[in-house]
């Protein structure tokens, strides 16, 4: 299998980039049932998702005002103060592609969910992220993980083999799709077990 595999493909966030909008708003809420609450029924990861595939940030904000004027604060503090979500790098990752982009031996790309206006925050905050020959954001593509779209637009773009390429995620769904589309597909949990699992395929020696 090893002398196959040519390209490696990353996720961002969860597997390389820490970001969680709890760093924020355990500041804005003083009782942290309110503040799950708060995700569960107003700024929801569903609604996120709709940023990721493109949908702009203001209107985002917009709709939720007009759904939830009496969060006003809060809701604009979601991307008022998105940058103080960002909680830093997953060290042990980051050692892992830099280990891959020393060694030459494989494409490597990342295929993130990401809103396209608040990528170049992120891409201003890791240096590492300069490593990739490409990246591709969601929020740019108009189309997210799972879609099987997304995936295959990488390998289109980039003319990757997908049997010859593994897929690192931290998302179990997002890892299905990718196993069904022929790619070898790791579920990211820790940077040890990922090691561990790029040294059974043989990227890592």
């Amino acid at each position: 299998m090893s002398k196959n595999l040519d390209t490696i493909i990353f996720d961002l966030g969860g597997v390389l980039i820490d970001w969680n909008p709890e760093y924020v708003f355990r500041k804005v809420f003083a009782d942290e049932s309110e503040m799950h609450f708060f995700f569960r029924e107003i700024c929801t990861p569903e609604w996120n998702a709709q940023q990721d595939a493109g949908r702009p940030l203001a209107e985002a904000t917009n709709w939720l005002l007009e759904q939830h004027p009496e969060y006003e604060a809060e809701i604009r503090s979601y991307y008022g103060r998105w940058e103080e979500m960002l909680g830093g790098a997953f060290d042990g990752t980051v050692r892992i592609l830099e280990q891959l982009h020393q060694m030459g031996r494989h494409r490597l790309y990342a295929l993130t969910n990401w809103s396209h206006e608040t990528f170049p925050v992120a891409q201003k905050h890791f240096s590492f992220l300069q490593l990739f020959e490409g990246i591709v954001v969601s929020g740019e593509e108009k189309l997210a993980k799972p879609d099987p779209r997304i995936y295959h637009t990488l390998l289109d773009r980039y003319a990757v083999r997908p049997q010859n390429a593994a897929f690192i995620d931290d998302n179990e769904h997002n890892i299905a799709v990718a196993r069904e589309i022929g790619l070898h597909a790791i579920h990211f949990q820790s940077p040890e077990l990922l090691e561990e699992a790029l040294l059974e395929l043989g990227v890592l020696e």
